[in-house]
This record gives structure tokens, sequence and C-alpha cells, in this order.
């Protein structure tokens, strides 16, 4: 003890040097011994994964962009796989978010320097993420509690959903810096989008057995006819979902065509030629989604896209792309115009939503103080007579009031106006790959708010994720009001003696 003392007397950072190669080694040994208790217990299938994680973690002790690459590249694959089905309690995106999160805060807590204190300033685009997760969790339990209802396991795990996405934002947020980081995020949502739409496609219209593989992990709460109908859920396991992640990625692909478009001609003609392909499949997992909304989101983003470049006259181009899409898919549409020829009129799909809503809901949500208070954050009801044994609010607008009241639905409408000033600003001029990420942001904030009117995109799996991952990479260096969520480094003032 005297001995430390002493060292601490003369200079502070041997003990900090000291104490960091403690926590490496035991760090080392820590790893070691779970790897060991790891390959002599776990089945032998599991190794090759373990094996790969382990390489993922030192590319990201390496390199911490690698951490946001990662989760952009891997979540499109994976969310659709049912909580609790590979890892206890978790989706495999949750579970990945996580133990990037752990890498990157062990390595950082080893790096700190003496006398290191953190300092967080939110933006006005931070400011409205954090706002519209605390009026989805702790505003609502709150009034629960305080009126006496009980709160479940349901509500709590439905409090946790924005939580989630901000851990995914401020993940992004501190690892991606530069230009080329920036591009591989960009570059690595492309090529995720380019196999979640070729799977959709192909599960839409039943080839090469994709169906039958989707069957093997990708199946919303067990529910086998969730597959049987021709439509593009993909790896998402969700046809909304999957087309809100294509719109997003056509965006990326159209603004880096329009970034890249002055290259050299042979490397032109090469980037080219790869983002109009993907660009062509983002289209087609849009249209093979069978979504009416989807659709519409479609040509709400490529307006946005237009817009954006100021070039409105490229959009005399949309009809033959859509339309080639279209051709390509006619079975899924054909499939879902039918609907229409029903005794209402109208696709029973639609129907059904009225009759949930004006069923399930909308009574309650509409009783008493339940519109300024909210009803609970949990967005389902158990039902007996569904295949997946619950009814979901299908309606954004009506999911804001239900799970937090006024507070969330004004959070929320501030988060579009903050959001989409601070978008539509860095996309133009359009000649970084942080403007191509703010163009993509802005089309997905404006598709989402249109889309909110039939359901609750903001909260999507799959593609709530890209979304809270672009606006993270626009808030790198823009914010309304000049101020930016940072971790200071500074270390304390020099003193005669701590406190």
């Amino acid at each position: 003890m005297s001995a430390t003392l002493a060292v601490s007397r003369r200079s502070r950072r041997p003990v900090v040097e000291l104490t960091m190669g403690a926590a490496i080694v035991m760090a080392t040994v820590a790893v070691a011994a779970v790897l060991g208790v790891v390959v002599v217990v776990a089945p032998p299938a599991t190794i090759p994964a373990l094996v790969l994680l382990l390489v993922v973690a030192v590319l990201v002790w390496r390199t911490p962009a690698f951490a946001a690459v990662a989760v952009i590249a891997i979540t499109p694959l994976v969310a659709g796989i049912d909580r609790g089905r590979l890892i206890p309690g978790l989706r495999p995106n949750e579970a990945l978010v996580g133990l990037m999160a752990g890498i990157l805060v062990l390595r950082a807590v080893l790096r700190l320097p003496g006398g290191w204190r953190p300092q967080i300033r939110l933006s006005r685009l931070e400011t409205t993420l954090v706002l519209m997760a605390v009026s989805n969790s702790v505003v609502p339990v709150f009034f629960m509690l305080l009126r006496g209802r009980t709160v479940g396991a349901d509500d709590i795990s439905y409090a946790l959903v924005l939580w989630k996405f901000l851990a995914g934002y401020l993940l992004v947020r501190l690892t991606v810096r530069t230009e080329r980081e920036i591009g591989w995020c960009l570059w690595a949502s492309l090529l995720a989008a380019a196999v979640v739409g070729i799977v959709g496609f192909l599960q839409a219209l039943d080839l090469f057995g994709v169906r039958g593989l989707l069957l093997t992990y990708w199946v919303p709460f067990g529910h086998d006819g969730a597959l049987a109908q021709p439509r593009g859920g993909s790896t998402l396991a969700l046809p909304a979902a999957t087309a809100d992640l294509m719109i997003l990625n056509l965006a990326i692909a159209a603004g880096l065509w329009w970034k890249d478009r002055r290259r050299s001609a042979p490397s032109r003609s090469l980037l080219g030629a790869l983002l109009v392909s993907i660009a062509m499949v983002c289209i087609l997992g849009v249209l093979a989604a069978a979504e009416f909304s989807s659709a519409l989101g479609l040509v709400i983003a490529t307006v946005c896209i237009a817009m954006a470049l100021g070039r409105l006259d490229l959009l005399r181009y949309a009809p033959v792309a859509l339309g080639s899409a279209a051709l390509v898919v006619w079975p899924v549409i054909a499939h879902r115009l039918a609907g229409f020829q029903g005794p209402t009129g109208l696709p029973i799909s639609w129907t059904t939503r009225l009759a949930n809503l004006e069923t399930y809901f909308w009574p309650q949500l509409f009783s008493g103080w339940n519109p300024i208070l909210g009803v609970r954050p949990s967005a389902r009801v158990a039902v007996a007579y569904q295949g997946t044994g619950f009814v979901w609010i299908e309606s954004g607008y009506t999911w804001l009031l239900w799970g937090g009241g006024a507070a969330l639905l004004a959070a929320y409408l501030w988060f579009v106006r903050v959001a989409g000033r601070i978008t539509w600003n860095a996309c133009r001029p359009l000649t970084t790959n942080r403007s191509v990420a703010a163009l993509a942001a802005f089309a997905g904030v404006v598709v989402t708010t249109v889309l909110m009117v039939f359901d609750p995109h903001i909260t999507y799996r799959g593609s709530a994720d890209l979304l809270f991952a672009l606006l993270a990479i626009v808030a790198g260096t823009v914010s309304a009001d000049g101020a930016a969520m940072a971790l200071s480094t500074q270390p304390l003032p020099a003193t005669g003696h701590r406190r």
C-alpha cells in the first residue's frame, strides 16, 4: 500500500498504466477461459460462428468503425429471426449490437487517459430522439402506475424498442468519423440490401426453394402460414419492413451514382452498372413485398431523390423502371389486385385492419384521458384466432397516441421537422459520402412520415435500424444548433489532492 501511495505522489500516470496492464491481462485470461469452455461444451456446428465472432472482435478493437459496418451489414440478414430462437431473450441483431458495444466500451476503458471525465451534449436531433424514447417508455409506464394499471413484460419489451434503436444510433455516431468509413457503411448496406431484395423476390415468386430456406429460422412467431403468401418478407420476416429497407438503399444507390458520375469512364461504367443493378433489385424488392403503402413510399422516395438532385426531369424515367420491375413480379401484383374483386370491393387485409382498430384499439384509446396520457407501451393484443397469436396496431399515428399519448405524438412531429431540415440541408450539394447518407435519411424521414398513416414504420426492424444509422452518420458533423453529442477526453485540472 505504501509503495502504491509513493508512486501516486510522484506521478499519477504509472498507476493508470499499471491498472490498464492488469486489466488487459485479466481480459485475456477471461477470454481464454471462456473460449476453452466453449470448445468443450458448445456443439461443433457453433464453433465456426464463434471463431468468426472472435475475428470480428479483433477487427473492431483495431478499427472501431468496423462495429458500425458489421451491424449495418448483418442486421438485415438476421433481424427476422424471432427473439429467443437462437439467443435467449434477444434477436441476433440485438445481441450483435450488445457485443459490439461491449467491445467498444472495454476498448475505451483500457485506453482512457488519466483524469478522464465524460461530457455529453445533445444536438437538437438527438434531443428529439431521446424525447421520443422517453415518451414511449417512462411517460406511459409512469401514468400506468399512477392509474393503478399492471405493467406487464410485454409493456417493458415495447418500452425498450426506441432505446434499442438509439443504442444503434450511438454506436454508429461514436465510431464512424471519416468519409472512407462512411463509404464502408453505405456499401455494406447496399450489399446486404441486394441479398435481402433477391431473397424477397425469389420468396414472392416461390423460386429455387427460398421459402423452404426461410422456414428454417425466419418464421414470425413460428407461424408457417406467413410464408405461404406470395409476398417478399425476406430475412426481415416482414414485407413492409423489407420494402422500407429497399427504399432507403435505393436512395443510397442513386446518391452514390450521382456523386461519382464524373469519374473516369472505365471506373464510372463499372461502378454505375453495379449501382444500377442494386437499384433495380431494390425496386423489385419493394414490389415483391406486395404492399400498396410501400408502392406509395417508392413513388414518394423517387420524388424526394429527384428534388434533392435538383433534377425533376429525371422523373420521366421512373415509369420505365417501375414498369419493367412490375412486369417481372406481375404474378405477385396480380394476386394483390385480385383482392379488389371481393364482396366489399376492398382487399380483405384492408377491411381486417380497420376491423381490428375499431375492435381492439380505438375504443380504449379514445376513452377518457387516454389520447393525452397514452394507454400502454405494448402495441399488440393477444388473440387466439390469429396464427401469430396477436393483433398489432396497424396505424402509425394510432400507435403514437396509444404508446405515449400527446407527448409521443408531439416528440415524433418535432423529430420529423428537425430531421427533415437537417438531412435536406446536408444532402445538397451531393458531393460526399455523408451527403449521400443524408439523401437516404431525408427520403426515409419523408416516406416514414407519410406511411405512418398505415403502420408504425418508425419501429420496423431492419429499416428503422438503418434509418437511425444514417441519421447518426449525418449527425457526425451536422446539427441544427451547432451542438454535438461528444465524449470529452480532457483531463481534470491538476490539484494537490483528490477528493
